[in-house]
């Protein structure tokens, strides 16, 4: 696994700290459409986009094919 990079983009954070808020707040991850609403964004595209570059840098593995199912790397 790749270690997390010293910088992630504005957007990148963006997500992380949505996702690290939606596991506290409600135990599982959010869907795509639901990250999109919730970061202002239109396409759940761009938004899936994000997540593989995070998962490609270490910054969050999915459990299962889904992305409610990822886990945020400290």
């Amino acid at each position: 696994m790749n270690r997390r990079p010293e910088h992630l983009t504005a957007r990148e954070e963006q997500i992380l700290r949505c996702i690290r808020r939606w596991i506290e707040e409600r135990g599982e991850g959010p869907s795509v459409r639901q990250l999109a609403d919730d970061i202002g964004l239109s396409s759940t595209a761009s938004v899936a986009y994000h997540l593989g570059n995070l998962e490609e840098r270490g910054a969050l593995v999915r459990d299962g094919r889904g992305w409610r199912t990822c886990r945020l790397v400290r």
